[in-house]
């Protein structure tokens, strides 16, 4: 049943002590650190340990299980601040709130079993395998099966691709069929979600390969070979589990969409110094209206995007139906964020190609926004058929 509460929504920045401390943790991350990765396609370890150190991704744990119990606005205002220095979350953000189907949908057992690790980084559950190479976004056509063997365990054989972070992961959320598409009546029916245990299974019955790809987000194929998950581990009721992640999807949109506030606020700040500090023709290039309006116009955007996305968490926490917020404000801040990376490199000109400036660098990674890990169609589809009641359109 949907929360009647009563709703507050703060107008203001909050989480000020939050932010000020991952502001703390970034700037010992500087470019440099970066690009360095960047170059060699390499995982973030050491920024990632500074942040489970400081107990910034065990922030969405209950304190029941050793995390931190903090709200979704909290999470939101660590995620946007490290976008906003220059560095970025998508290494490990996962951790913060992929758990939140064990925690909702799980056993007490599985909850005790997994979830105080997961809080302190002892257990790195940052892999989340959904999508496959024939079926993308149609989640309800996907192939991997899982078949039930005796009452202890299930046989899982199939493939996923574009699951990240899967080579740096313990723990991995597995969405699998576990009744054909031709026996059930609704097609989101017969799906299943299965925490599977990568530390025993790597190079046996899950091989994991690396796609080289425009981002450094550690982009994985996976193919799953006979491989044996304990009935226990299933979470939730079996074929119930499209409803699980459909369930967890609002959560992710608006934490996700706070990385895209971080990404255009660091746009705008580093246009506008550039803007300030860029003498040619014996006047800064920030005092030319084509210079000017591009940046002026990203921050209008930026603000009006904050505004739905704080609305967003402000319904999540109240238990209420955030859907429409929480999708239209992912939206609505990829593309803030999207402006305001055209309007940053435009500013810097060439310089804004090379990488000891960041700008380029950022740029690539803002732009997956638009695609992932929902497309802009995808939101414009969901608002016209689920908000505004027109027909189906796929």
């Amino acid at each position: 049943m949907t929360s009647t509460a009563s709703l507050t929504m703060p107008l203001e920045r909050q989480w000020d002590d939050i932010r000020d401390g991952v502001r703390a943790v970034c700037a010992a991350f500087p470019n440099d650190y970066w690009v360095k990765l960047d170059h060699d396609s390499a995982y973030p370890t050491a920024f990632v340990e500074a942040l489970t150190q400081a107990g910034y991704l065990g922030a969405l744990v209950p304190e029941a299980y050793g995390g931190a119990g903090l709200p979704l606005s909290a999470a939101c205002a660590i995620l946007e601040t490290i976008h906003e220095t220059g560095c970025n979350a998508a290494a490990c953000h996962a951790q913060m709130y992929t758990m939140g189907t064990v925690l909702k949908h799980g056993n007490e057992a599985q909850k005790q079993k997994y979830l105080p690790g997961i809080a302190s980084g002892a257990l790195r559950l940052q892999a989340f395998g959904v999508t496959e190479p024939t079926t993308g976004s149609d989640t309800t056509q996907l192939k991997t099966r899982a078949e039930k063997k005796g009452n202890d365990r299930y046989i899982v054989n199939g493939q996923k691709v574009w699951t990240s972070r899967a080579l740096h992961s313990d723990l991995m959320l597995l969405l699998a069929r576990t009744t054909p598409a031709d026996q059930v009546k609704k097609r989101s029916d017969g799906l299943s979600v299965f925490l599977v245990d990568l530390r025993e299974a790597k190079g046996k019955s899950v091989h994991i390969t690396p796609i080289d790809a425009m981002l450094n987000h550690n982009s994985c194929e996976v193919f799953i070979d006979n491989l044996e998950v304990p009935a226990e581990n299933l979470i939730g009721v079996e074929g119930k589990g499209f409803r699980y992640i459909v369930d967890s999807m609002n959560a992710e949109r608006i934490l996700i969409a706070s990385e895209c506030l971080g990404d255009a606020r660091y746009f705008i700040k580093r246009a506008v110094e550039y803007g300030n500090e860029r003498v040619v023709f014996g006047r800064p290039i920030g005092q030319n209206q084509g210079v000017q309006f591009p940046i002026a116009r990203s921050h209008a955007d930026l603000i009006a995007a904050e505004l739905v996305v704080h609305k967003a968490a402000a319904l999540f926490e109240a238990g209420r139906d955030c859907g429409p917020e929480a999708n239209m404000g992912k939206m609505l801040a990829a593309d803030a964020s999207w402006k305001a990376a055209e309007a940053c490199l435009q500013t810097f000109g060439g310089f804004g190609y090379a990488r000891e400036y960041g700008i380029e660098r950022k740029w690539r990674e803002t732009r997956l926004y638009q695609t992932a890990p929902i497309s802009t169609n995808m939101v414009l589809a969901y608002v016209a058929q689920h908000v505004l009641g027109l027909p189906r359109s796929y």
